[in-house]
């Protein structure tokens, strides 16, 4: 299992990007995918890298509302 830092950006359609809450967890996962796919309240919608090389995470319900997860090891 590796060790993860986690930056959940929880976005929706009224308030958008500006007013999503955002926390921070300390987790321990076999993978970024399958910490979402284990503990996201939506299906998988995009995986990509950042500039920074952290796994970047985007989840949604296909109405607007969108969780974001940023995995930093």
């Amino acid at each position: 299992m590796n060790e993860y830092e986690v930056l959940v950006e929880d976005i929706n359609p009224c308030g958008g990007e500006a007013h999503g809450k955002k926390s921070i967890l300390e987790v321990e996962a076999d993978s970024p995918e399958a910490y979402v796919r284990q503990n996201g309240r939506f299906p998988i919608m995009e995986q990509f890298q950042n500039a920074d090389g952290d796994a970047v995470i985007v989840t949604g319900d296909g109405k607007g509302n969108i969780v974001r997860y940023t995995f930093t090891e």
